[in-house]
């Protein structure tokens, strides 16, 4: 029988293998593709003048040097894996000379509170309608939702995005239309940032919280209509136990269950969508920087950036995972 402790072990035992196995499948795509880093780095800094041998020998030395590609493969995959446990990537191509850790670091907390906000919003209010719908199955109200619940699960992402984008910024426009912020603000913990940092996080907000919305009303329908049927359900309301506590205690907590876990399950797909998000709304977020950095042919801010996402990502799910057992005890107990 298993303890609780060694269920934590086990979890950061998992954490660390899809980490490492996720970085490494990074470092072997992005070091077989065509693009060479340091040919584009002397490619344009050679493009308006001639420059001698032995001058561009020193810069591709250098170059190298930068960006961790010296020696073979076996060299570069250490060398990439002493820079990661100190936390440095390497200078970015298309913003030379500033780190890739600089540029990841100012992106993130805009995709973290994006991804949270919508998450949050998505599963705090998916299941309560699902659960009112699968306990009070005769409000037309509740059937309703449903009904939109199943129409705009099946949308992809960019999909609900532009229509967001033409209804509120063309057809009725009160809503930002691009950036994280208004151009006139500066940065600055006041409350008229906070309210322009709001203000154009609606509509990304809202094309990730649309589609995730109707997936976890269905679920959330499904199993609390599984469960109404169950023995102790029924004995509850004999018992003439209030329809409020049967609902709260003995069937919704029993559906989140499943939920937790399809929630740890769905953050990998939240994340991509918010990446195509970022992208529709020009929001300053990683997704934004990612598509940027592909375009630039970006080696290091490429890598950079997917190696933070791979640990994010990770980490949610494993701090989803360690707070399993306060919703489901019998964890707690194996």
């Amino acid at each position: 029988m298993k303890t609780y402790p060694t269920y934590i072990l086990t979890r950061l035992g998992q954490f660390v293998l899809v980490v490492f196995i996720g970085i490494n499948i990074a470092f072997i795509v992005t070091h077989s593709t065509p693009i060479d880093p340091v040919e584009q780095s002397i490619a344009a800094a050679t493009q308006y003048g001639s420059t001698s041998p032995e001058a561009i020998a020193l810069m591709r030395q250098s170059l190298k040097e930068l960006y961790g590609l010296q020696g073979g493969l076996a060299d570069q995959y250490f060398a990439f894996w002493r820079r990661i446990l100190l936390g440095d990537f390497g200078p970015s191509l298309s913003a030379f000379p500033t780190p890739v850790s600089v540029l990841v670091g100012r992106a993130l907390p805009w995709t973290a509170g994006l991804l949270l906000s919508s998450t949050l919003l998505t599963w705090v209010l998916g299941n309560l309608l699902g659960g009112l719908a699968g306990y009070y199955r005769q409000s037309r109200a509740l059937r309703f939702a449903g009904i939109l619940a199943m129409a705009f699960h099946p949308i992809p992402y960019y999909v609900v995005a532009f229509v967001l984008l033409i209804v509120f910024g063309y057809l009725w426009p009160i809503l930002p239309l691009s950036g994280g912020y208004g151009m006139n603000m500066t940065r600055a913990l006041s409350w008229g940032f906070i309210g322009s940092v709001a203000l154009h996080s609606i509509l990304p907000v809202l094309s990730l919280a649309l589609v995730g919305l109707g997936g976890w009303f269905m679920g959330m329908r499904s199993l609390v209509s599984n469960i109404v049927t169950e023995d102790y359900v029924a004995y509850a309301e004999l018992g003439g136990v209030k329809r409020s506590r049967i609902l709260a205690s003995y069937v919704m907590r029993n559906a989140l269950v499943p939920q937790v876990t399809g929630l740890a399950m769905s953050l990998g797909a939240i994340f991509n969508g918010a990446i195509i998000t970022e992208q529709v709304f020009g929001y300053p977020g990683v997704g934004t920087l990612l598509v940027s950095a592909v375009y630039a042919g970006d080696y290091s801010l490429v890598l950079g950036i997917t190696t933070v996402s791979i640990v994010a990502v990770s980490l949610a799910v494993l701090l989803i995972d360690l707070c399993y057992p306060l919703i489901d005890p019998r964890v707690r107990a194996r």
